[in-house]
């Protein structure tokens, strides 16, 4: 018995007594019993495959099926190939006593990433006497979202996790 996946059938593993015939044209011949429809399928030289399994009856269709295989194979690849991976890139401030210069370089990173089209993860490192001073990281945070919000979209706010304070931008879609 031959499966192609869940429950789809390839000749002799179809389990229906009848099916509904198509041709390797595209063309439907009716309602025959399996037996007939692998017959008619061997006398070309092709499988029968089974389309619509769930169907009363199912309906098969005579094809190639390692050209059948090798069209699907292809197909997944362009589709991978069209897929774009979102990384999330990470920029991290040390504390919120940052030098204007030294935010301006960090924004210009954090647009080169998000023009590539990547999720940036901002994260300001609360130590020492930095965790009951967390209102000025806010402020630095609402600071860097102000600049960047023409080229962005704050994916999620700033928040306290654990000894960081963390915020996601992520980048404004190409279409809009």
């Amino acid at each position: 018995m031959r499966y192609i996946s869940k429950g789809i059938g390839l000749n002799e593993s179809i389990k229906a007594q009848a099916v509904r015939l198509i041709d390797e044209n595209g063309q439907q011949v009716g309602i025959l019993t399996t037996r007939e429809a692998i017959e008619i399928a061997r006398q070309r030289g092709l499988d029968l495959l089974e389309v619509s399994p769930n169907s009363d009856p199912p309906v098969c269709k005579i094809l190639d099926y390692g050209r059948y295989r090798y069209e699907l194979h292809k197909k997944e690849k362009e589709a991978k190939k069209k897929q774009k991976v979102i990384e999330v890139k990470e920029i991290r401030f040390r504390n919120f006593n940052i030098n204007n210069h030294d935010i301006e370089v960090k924004l210009r990173h954090i647009e080169g990433f998000l023009s590539d089209g990547d999720k940036v993860k901002i994260s300001l490192m609360l130590r020492g006497r930095a965790l009951a001073h967390v209102d000025l990281g806010f402020a630095l945070f609402n600071k860097i979202a102000l600049k960047l919000q023409d080229k962005c979209i704050l994916e999620r706010t700033p928040q306290i996790d654990g000894k960081r304070l963390v915020m996601v931008l992520s980048p404004k879609s190409q279409r809009s």
